[in-house]
């Protein structure tokens, strides 16, 4: 063997081995399917925590139980394919379960969308990416809001139980004097929505006493909490 033919060789060997022993930088190609399931049958069921506040009155603390449930599918006014949403609720494990609201799931290209009350949410993009960016309000009317993708493929815990590859989606955290506004959303690959953060609160600010105090004048704080899943 020539020694330009052996150096070669040897050089490509050593390439290869190096570049087997680099740790990948590139995240795992996500589906719909893996952070939310649209599968007719297949539901989640939360606890939820409610507090509402208002100007001269005690706190109003709410605790119950939400069911959401994929039900059929149907060809949205585009003629795209929807699932409907099925929301039960009941007051506790004893309780039997009545359904209150019907909304709707549905994947146009690489977007999620979850209409609420009417409203179209932009829940998650595809592919997920740490830190990817999107305007979850873009097919609705309330104004643009930056929604972020953070700690994808990151461990979440509720109710001590460990969730592997999650994803956190902050659709908007910010602090203030005069007020609050965070919501949150945690998917769990093959599970969905595990854990959910509604906070919008606005503080005393009529007198110098009262600011930066945290002092609560009215406002919501709601969280979702998974229960369980599976299909029906």
């Amino acid at each position: 063997m020539s020694l330009r033919l052996y150096s070669s060789l040897a050089g490509y060997v050593t390439w290869f081995i190096l570049s087997a022993c680099q740790p990948s930088t590139t995240e795992p190609t996500s589906t719909a399917n893996d952070y939310v399931l649209f599968e007719k049958g297949h539901y989640v069921i939360y606890d939820v925590q409610e507090e509402r506040y208002g100007l001269n009155a005690s706190p109003i603390q709410q605790q119950y139980q939400r069911k959401e449930v994929i039900g059929n599918p149907y060809k949205d006014v585009t003629g795209k394919t929807a699932y409907r949403l099925l929301r039960y609720r009941r007051s506790g494990e004893s309780q039997s379960w009545q359904l209150d609201s019907i909304w709707s799931v549905r994947m146009i290209n690489n977007e999620v969308i979850r209409t609420e009350n009417g409203l179209d949410f932009i829940t998650l993009l595809l592919p997920v990416r740490n830190e990817s960016s999107w305007d979850g309000n873009r097919r609705n009317a309330l104004g643009a809001d930056t929604f972020t993708a953070r700690n994808v493929t990151g461990d979440f815990y509720v109710h001590g139980n460990r969730f592997d590859n999650t994803v956190t989606v902050v659709e908007h955290d910010d602090s203030t004097l005069v007020s609050q506004d965070k919501r949150i959303s945690v998917y769990a690959r093959q599970v969905g929505l595990i854990y959910r953060e509604r906070t919008q609160l606005w503080f005393c600010s009529t007198t110098p006493a009262c600011i930066g105090r945290n002092q609560i004048d009215y406002g919501t704080r709601q969280i979702y909490r998974i229960r369980a899943y599976g299909y029906e």
